[in-house]
């Protein structure tokens, strides 16, 4: 009896073993991954200055066409379109002027017609270039607080009429001298703070000076010789 009692007791729990069944499986977490990293802006480039100058005559060079053009038969062609004045001296920029006045040349292609050569920056080093009367500087970005002169061997500021435009691109800045610099002679370019000792660009980043040093190519005139005593001396 005891055994049937026993018997009877372990079909009823497996009974209720099997009815309950088993329980359910924690569901499984999806993997998140690894969280991204925050992106790091990355720092602007440093202000860039770059240099050039108008070439001589003989590099301009008239729109749609694919030969050069010197500025003195530019000049001439706009003397016979009556746009400028014969027999006088005429800056390149005017004869740009003329010409275009004149339907020589394209709008807003003059002065590209007359060149401007870029300069390969030395710092340390004298860049050579030729004789010219417009040098063109440019940055890649706006400048506060500074100023820019031209000086010549003697460390004196040349005199000239300057322009200023200030793009998206930067600065442009041109430097227009009443005669062109002197053969064989050094001058520099200084870009330096306008008051205090320093200088920001538009993002309000120090920005070192600039200095360039221009050679002029050819040799220095040689200095006319004294005149001679005329004249019998005075006993």
């Amino acid at each position: 009896m005891r055994l049937l009692r026993f018997g009877l007791v372990a079909v009823t729990c497996c009974g209720a073993l099997v009815l309950s069944g088993c329980p359910d499986k924690p569901a499984a977490t999806p993997d998140a991954g690894v969280a991204d990293a925050p992106q790091v802006p990355a720092t602007p480039p440093p202000t860039r200055f770059s240099l050039s100058y108008q070439a001589p005559p003989d590099a301009a060079e008239p729109a749609g066409s694919g030969t050069a053009a010197p500025t003195d038969v530019i000049a001439a062609a706009a003397n016979d379109a009556g746009a400028a004045n014969p027999g006088t001296a005429t800056p390149a920029d005017a004869i740009a002027a003329a010409a275009t006045d004149a339907g020589l040349v394209d709008s807003g292609t003059a002065a590209m017609d007359l060149g401007l050569t870029d300069i390969a920056l030395a710092p340390d080093d004298a860049a050579i270039i030729e004789p010219t009367t417009l040098l063109e500087l440019r940055t890649s970005r706006l400048l506060k607080n500074y100023r820019v002169r031209l000086f010549d061997e003697a460390d004196r500021a040349m005199i000239s009429d300057d322009e200023v435009e200030e793009t998206e691109a930067g600065l442009v800045y041109r430097i227009r001298l009443p005669r062109p610099l002197k053969s064989g002679f050094k001058y520099t370019l200084v870009v330096d703070a306008q008051t205090g000792t320093a200088f920001t660009d538009a993002l309000g980043r120090d920005v070192d000076e600039f200095r360039q040093t221009l050679q002029i190519a050819g040799e220095k005139d040689k200095p006319a010789p004294p005149p001679r005593r005329s004249g019998k001396r005075r006993r």
